[in-house]
């Protein structure tokens, strides 16, 4: 039997990595076209989308440094082509992962352990890769209903969906943020570093006038909430996040 790295990394798999990221890139595109297009119905100039493009694409710099922390973590396990097509889509690595353990448990045994062998790589990956995908299945199928009740809300009282969407926002990364404190004292520190950094940008940016702090205030964040839990973990206050 060949090792298990030629199986992870075999080019099919490969070739369905690079198809995922073609999708992404044509779906860029579109929307991008349909963004300008719309722009101009609505009256916003060519600087106002530009900046808007911009804004945006500073903003996921915070994000993706996330993912590229999950990515080097999975590595090991997976091989780069997985990993590829994990990061690619929409899903959560700690679901997608929990799923994978739960699959290579079923055959006795446990990521990357002894018993990590092709067969239970290709049960782990498979597991791995319909939690992710349903992701996306549930998201064509509950879109139109959520659309539709949107609409009948905004009939009802426009000013509503203006609060709520930014409420159920804050909610989701509230809840996850107040889901780690009960982990452990670098935790509870990482989190509060974290939040202190991105009140500080947000206080500059008015203080300065600098809109720009506001749109990288959460790769700051992200970036000093790292440093400080992996000193923390370091000064053996407990297992870093």
């Amino acid at each position: 039997m060949r090792p298990l790295s030629e199986y992870v990394n075999l080019p099919f798999l490969w070739v369905c990595a690079l198809g995922v990221f073609a999708v992404i890139i044509l779906q860029t595109v579109i929307y991008v076209r349909a963004a300008r297009t719309a722009g101009a119905d609505l009256g916003f100039t060519r600087e106002d989308l530009r900046r808007s493009f911009k804004s945006g694409g500073i903003a996921a710099i915070g994000p993706s440094l996330a993912v590229v922390v999950v990515a080097i973590a999975l590595l090991p396990l997976f091989g780069a082509p997985a990993v590829l097509v994990r990061i690619g889509l929409v899903g959560s690595a700690a679901t997608e992962t929990s799923s994978a353990n739960l699959a290579a448990g079923t055959m006795d045994a446990e990521l990357g352990g002894a018993g990590w062998t092709p067969e239970v790589f290709a049960v782990a990956f498979m597991a791995m890769s319909l939690s992710g995908g349903l992701w996306m299945v549930a998201t064509l199928i509950l879109t139109p209903m959520l659309k539709r009740g949107d609409t009948k809300l905004r009939s009802v009282n426009p000013a509503l969906m203006a609060i709520v969407p930014s409420a159920a926002l804050l909610a989701a990364f509230a809840s996850l943020g107040v889901a780690e404190l009960p982990k452990g004292s670098v935790h509870i520190i990482t989190v509060a570093t974290s939040a202190l950094v991105m009140a500080v940008c947000l206080v500059l940016t008015k203080r300065l006038n600098a809109p720009w702090l506001r749109e990288w205030g959460l790769g700051f964040s992200i970036i000093v909430g790292l440093i400080v839990a992996y000193f923390a973990h370091g000064a053996g206050l407990g297992p870093a996040a």
